[in-house]
């Protein structure tokens, strides 16, 4: 044996020492120098820089580590680009709430200074960001990392803010807009998130002004959630329809506590069978009464300040939390005989994304977006050959019901940390200037104190990042539109919808051909992980455990398209011990080979059937995995890996070398040499693309030319190696060999009893494969004499097993129990009875045998046969056995 450094246990931390450095010092992961082979390209989604990256950005980055490692050894020319987001509001609050343990405000510090701030945190954590991808094995280009901010995508974000708006596509308007009042800024839809909370519904007397009366009262009734709005109610609307309230249409009414009149309006919007069918009108804190209000030409009287207190127009009330003043509202109300009732009411309210505080819906001024037009022209594109494919395809109706309900987005938000927006307001005239530079006379105008939503240039990335809008850039002329986009299917309409829209308005084109849609990463009991239940894995911790080739075949092997995957520490331990066997068996193989041993096969008349057999499974492993691999099928290609790796290959086809490689037949030895150096080579080549680390380890120990695999050729189906009748002779082999070892195990005879085998069979196939593969049987059956016959002379007491086309037979007199055999016979007869009539019940089945394909049927014909032979041939050894007796 070769003297080789691979200790006798797989030790991850040694395997990865250093090697992700000398991939990058060797620039293994720069485009192709090759540039007539074809282009491939994946951007990656761009973390936060809000902290450490987590176990769903490892599974995300993962599947696209594999993606872009198999094309790369494919020979394409492939481009991965990194990069990460400014993150506006969550970078923000991230960085007040650390200048708040300090007692300092943003205000304290001022826009210039608290930005600084903001690039410091953003400088450490993009730090933090790059070592785990280092960590992950992650086969970025870093001579293309961007981000959002960077000088190249701030020239494309204020290009398309300018386009749209002299497309009167953006437009500056008061709107009712959701609002946050922690991060004092607008928020759009997608960034609320409702939660069902404890409330009441407030029933609160508005009396009539002139003395009218209705159902002999003077006031009416009008039931709130939210009584601190009412000093911003203009109206009280009911339904024109309404035969109960004809007659106080044109009525006015007084606001309690400020004795403000307000008219009753008739309004369609007002449902007649909800509560009392009479609603408040506040059209400055709620986006239906806003629409009212339009209609009706109403007064919008704003209530509350930036940070959600009560302002001047609440009166007494001015300066109180909006908390604070609903308790004293309610309070007052009783006091001055306004309540009727409190009724307990559960409802949904809208909470902030980013800082979890209930979102005030809030009139102000804002910058839209127009998106009917934007989303019609990305529907229209999913109708053409540039669509974009969604893995697993129910995913692409998301996006469409998305696009089809769209509203205006707003897309300013009231922070300092952003891309500010390019539009400057004249200080004398009020003339807005919207352009990618200042005004020449800058200093008469000042500009736009807001910054545009995250959204808005992280829509721009997969084209922004090749360079746009130079549209002679290098890259974005070979590597856009992107090959493939790997997300979660939680930002489909966050991300995914705006930049197909973005991408198709600013280059006509969509920005990547496939997008595939993972799920969530969820505890071992199904929980989502977070903060609160104390869950959440951090997946350096899982690499400096097992590596992170382990985590990336836990990763892979549990990817099913748009599903969920729930972690656990026993699927981790199962990874380890995978690798562990890989690199057991390819230390085995490589101290066996000599130092001149060609990764290249013998010839096929010099193949044993054992060769032939490994050559053909391999082969088909490389079929199944290519084609999983295409359809981002990774969970299904990891499982044909392992079935190969583990029981063909370790269990079996190594198994069987050992007798020729101790043997003293010099060719036979090289030329078992020579397969075992093939298969273990071209099954590293598979994994690779999964786990780079341990694969590029062995390989580079391996006796052959070559710098790193990272570059070596990916795998192809080789017809030549398919052979279905070498799979076929050695399943029967094998099952020869496996009847024998159950009996000895049912017998508990070890292999270091000598036994006899009896094989009675008519079969000249089998009784060929027998004779020419005998030193196989001898090594793993261990028989004293093995006898081969059409009828051979079995003792009475014995134990047998049915195989196809044969019964063996081993004369344990000495060691079983005849009353046992006899119990285990049965239960071989029961079986086999029942698969003869699932069998015949389904050849019985006209519907089956006139539809199904031909060869499937005859399959089924030729299982029906197998299984009555095997029933006819255990019942009579059953017969026997009881007549003995």
């Amino acid at each position: 044996m070769r003297e080789i450094e691979m200790p006798g246990k797989y030790d991850p931390t040694a395997v990865e020492a250093g090697r992700y450095d000398k991939w990058l010092q060797d620039k293994r992961f720069a485009p192709s120098e090759n540039k007539k082979a074809r282009p491939y390209s994946i951007v990656i989604p761009p973390p936060n820089v809000t902290g450490k990256l987590h176990l769903g950005h490892a599974w995300d980055t993962t599947l696209q580590d594999i993606i872009i490692r198999q094309k790369r050894m494919q020979g394409f020319d492939t481009v991965w680009i990194p990069g990460m987001d400014h993150a506006g509001i969550a970078t923000q609050a991230k960085v007040e709430q650390r200048l708040a343990e300090q007692n300092i405000s943003r205000y304290d510090l001022g826009r210039e200074k608290f930005v600084d701030q903001v690039w410091d945190w953003k400088n450490e954590y993009a730090s933090t960001i790059k070592s785990q991808w280092g960590k992950l094995g992650l086969s970025l280009d870093y001579d293309r990392e961007r981000f959002t901010l960077d000088d190249g995508l701030s020239a494309a974000v204020k290009k398309v803010f300018v386009k749209l708006y002299e497309k009167d596509l953006i437009y500056r308007g008061e709107y009712i807009i959701n609002w946050d009042p922690k991060a004092r800024t607008a928020l759009s839809d997608i960034e609320v998130i409702y939660k069902d909370i404890e409330g009441a519904f407030y029933h609160v007397k508005y009396p009539f002004t002139d003395g009218t009366t209705l159902n002999g009262k003077d006031y009416i009734e009008i039931a709130t959630t939210r009584p601190e709005t009412m000093f911003g109610d203009v109206a009280v609307a009911v339904n024109p329809k309404d035969e109960r309230y004809q007659d106080i249409i044109g009525k006015t009414i007084k606001v309690p506590l400020v004795e403000r009149e307000i008219p009753v309006i008739a309004d369609e919007y007002v449902e007649m069978e909800f509560g009392t069918g009479m609603v408040k009108i506040t059209p400055a804190h709620d986006p239906n009464d806003f629409e009212v209000g339009n209609r009706h030409n109403l007064e919008r009287i704003n209530t509350m300040n930036e940070d959600g207190s009560m302002n001047a127009r609440a009166g007494k009330y001015d300066g109180m939390d909006r908390d604070v003043a609903r308790k004293a509202i309610v309070k007052d109300l009783n006091v001055a005989g306004w309540m009727i009732e409190v009724e307990p009411y559960t409802h949904s309210v809208g909470h902030s994304e980013r800082t979890g505080v209930p979102v005030e819906a809030r009139l102000s001024t804002q910058w839209f977006v127009k998106m009917k037009p934007l989303a019609e022209q990305a529907l229209a594109m999913q109708k053409t050959d540039d669509r974009v494919d969604f893995y697993p395809p129910r995913f692409e109706n998301t996006f469409t019901s998305w696009m089809e309900n769209i509203h205006d987005w707003v897309i300013s938000r009231q922070l300092w940390w952003g891309h500010q927006i390019p539009a400057w307001y004249h200080k004398e005239t009020g003339e807005i200037y919207v352009g990618e530079t200042a005004p020449a006379d800058v200093e008469n105008w000042e500009q736009e104190t807001d910054v545009l939503d995250t959204w808005f240039s992280s829509g721009l990335w997969p084209f922004s990042t090749m360079g746009w809008p130079d549209t002679e850039a290098p890259d974005f002329k070979r590597y856009f539109p992107t090959n493939t986009l790997v997300t979660g299917y939680d930002i489909i309409f966050f991300w995914v919808a705006r930049m197909m829209f973005q991408s198709k308005e600013f280059t006509g084109r969509r920005p990547f051909q496939n997008v595939l849609i993972h799920g969530l990463i969820r505890d071992e009991q199904g929980r989502k992980m977070s903060k609160s239940l104390g869950n959440g894995i951090d997946p350096m911790d899982v690499i400096e455990k097992y590596g992170a080739d382990a985590l990336r075949w836990f990763l892979a092997n549990g990817s099913t398209p748009g599903l969920d995957v729930r972690f656990s520490y026993t699927k981790m331990d199962a990874a380890w011990n995978f690798i562990n066997k890989i690199w057991n068996a390819s230390r085995y193989v490589i101290m066996n080979l000599d130092d001149d041993t060609d990764v290249k096969l013998p010839n096929v008349e010099e193949r044993t059937l054992a060769d032939k057999w490994i050559l053909s499974r391999l082969n088909q492993t490389i079929a199944t995995v290519s084609q999983n691999f295409d359809k981002f099928e990774f969970g299904e290609a990891g499982r044909s890996l392992y079935n190969f790796i583990w029981n063909d290959f370790a269990d079996w086809y190594i198994e069987m070398t050992k007798e020729t490689l101790n043997g003293s037949d010099v060719q036979a030895k090289q030329n078992v040499q020579q397969v075992l150096a093939y298969v273990l080579d071209q099954t590293l080549r598979l994994l690779h693309p999964i786990m780079p680390f341990v694969t590029e380890e062995i390989w580079l120990t391996m006796p052959h030319e070559g710098e790193s695999l990272t570059n070596a050729a990916f795998p192809v189906f080789n017809a030549e190696l398919t052979d279905a009748k070498a799979e076929s002779d050695f399943k029967r082999l094998v099952d020869l060999i496996t009847a024998v070892r159950n009996i000895r195990t049912e017998a508990n005879a070890p292999m270091s009893t000598m036994i006899d085998v009896m094989v009675q069979t008519d079969d000249s196939e089998l009784m060929q494969i027998i004779d020419e593969n005998s030193d196989y049987i001898n090594r793993f059956v261990k028989p004293k004499q093995l006898i081969v016959n059409v009828d051979v002379n079995a003792p009475k007491l014995a134990m047998t097993k049915v195989i196809t086309g044969a019964e063996v037979i081993v004369p344990l007199a000495e060691l079983i129990n005849l009353d046992d055999e006899i119990v285990r016979l049965e239960t071989e007869v029961k079986k086999f009875q029942g698969e003869v009539k699932r069998a015949q019940g389904k050849l019985k089945n006209e519907k089956f045998v006139n539809s199904a394909p031909e060869k499937v049927v005859l399959a089924e014909r030729e299982k029906l046969a197998d299984w009555e032979h095997k029933f006819a041939t255990t019942n009579e050894r059953l017969i026997e056995l009881k007549a003995a007796k």
